[in-house]
């Protein structure tokens, strides 16, 4: 049951075709927001669209969220379309794992480019839009390993901890136009992204001993996209069974 109504709201979500975006696109369809998934692919599964499409009104757009140009281009036309924008959720990522040592200036600017630049582009397009409205709900999707680290992920965790920054700084700068930003930190979340992870060595150090699931992060996403959450902004919560504690 959705406890949350979103209807007349329009929602855009980068990377929301597969993973925690797309758990996070149906969420929001089923609570009655209109959603435009943004993703880097030309085209979205066809069984997948008709899922989608079951649940409300859904539109899709390709973009490349590291060239601002692009996204600038391309949220205009969702306003044209839609007359508004009410929220955003920054989903897209990509991650390139290898000991720093081992990471060329291309790896590092692709993963930067597109989990943070690609993010600061999404926020800095809405923004007018939302500024004249006096309305936003901005949700950056960060990790618990921009909070703790790992081995082996410097750029990705470079990326997910400026997330965290980032984030802090707009709700700041913009809190009084009555935009709220938040971010959410995930943890081991069980997606197609990390089936091919060894989970054992994350269970052992989760309180709660299981995987997270996308619908858990698209919960939290519409509380916060919601007029419940209104005097929520600049915080970041994680949601990971007790990973990180």
């Amino acid at each position: 049951m959705n406890r949350y109504n979103l209807a007349n709201k329009t929602s855009l979500v980068t990377g929301g075709s597969r993973g925690i975006g797309l758990g996070i696109s149906k969420k929001l369809l089923q609570s009655g927001s209109d959603v435009v998934i943004l993703s880097q692919s030309e085209w979205l599964k066809r069984e997948t669209l008709d899922e989608l499409k079951v649940l409300g009104n859904i539109d899709y757009l390709c973009v490349d969220v590291s060239d601002y140009n692009d996204v600038k281009s391309k949220i205009k036309k969702i306003t044209e379309k839609f007359n508004k924008i009410d929220i955003l959720v920054n989903n897209a990522g990509i991650t390139i794992d290898k000991l720093a040592i081992r990471t060329s200036d291309s790896d590092w600017d692709k993963v930067l480019n597109t989990n943070l630049k690609g993010y600061f582009n999404c926020i800095k397009s809405v923004l007018p839009y939302m500024i004249k409205q006096r309305f936003g709900k901005i949700i950056n999707i960060s990790s618990v390993i921009g909070i703790k680290g790992n081995q082996g992920q410097s750029s990705y965790s470079a990326s997910k901890a400026g997330i965290i920054g980032l984030t802090k700084s707009i709700a700041k700068e913009y809190g009084a136009k009555s935009i709220n930003v938040n971010a959410i930190a995930p943890g081991y979340i069980k997606t197609e992204m990390t089936d091919n992870i060894n989970s054992d060595k994350f269970l052992d150090n989760i309180t709660l001993k299981r995987a997270g699931l996308p619908e858990d992060v698209a919960n939290l996403v519409c509380f916060l996209s919601s007029d419940d959450s209104s005097y929520i902004t600049g915080q970041v919560i994680d949601i990971d069974g007790g990973l990180v504690i």
